[in-house]
């Protein structure tokens, strides 16, 4: 049984799938939503997470790689702490490559005492 873990990136505009061994020292595949559509607007969207976890999925069962831990992370801080629509989308095509799935964790990064929101005093004015 060789573990690895995963590292899904989701934010509104791209997906980023990283996997790595156990130590998270060595990088065995990864790939991005902008990697797999030609518009930047689609970067994003669920598709191109499918298809950038299938890419890294298969590269991980070339190097005999059968459980592995998902980390999923949001963009976090003082940004949008729930993750993209690409994350649950790479999560399933994950599971249905053939690969176990030991955890899934949350490690977006929470702020203990936030920086100041862009935007300026009078925040974003439309």
């Amino acid at each position: 049984m060789r573990k690895a873990v995963i590292r899904i990136y989701s934010s509104k505009n791209d997906t980023i799938i990283t996997a790595t061994d156990i130590s998270g020292a060595e990088t065995l595949a990864w790939a991005s939503g902008g990697m797999i559509v030609d518009a930047s607007r689609e970067e994003g969207k669920p598709y191109a997470a499918m298809q950038a976890a299938l890419k890294v999925a298969n590269e991980l069962k070339e190097k005999g790689i059968t459980h592995v831990i998902i980390k999923i992370r949001a963009p976090g801080g003082n940004g949008p702490k729930s993750p993209g629509p690409g994350a649950q989308a790479a999560v399933r095509m994950i599971a249905r490559s053939g690969l176990r799935i030991t955890r899934i964790e949350d490690v977006t990064p929470l702020p203990t005492d936030s920086m100041r929101k862009k935007g300026g005093r009078r925040g974003r004015r439309v």
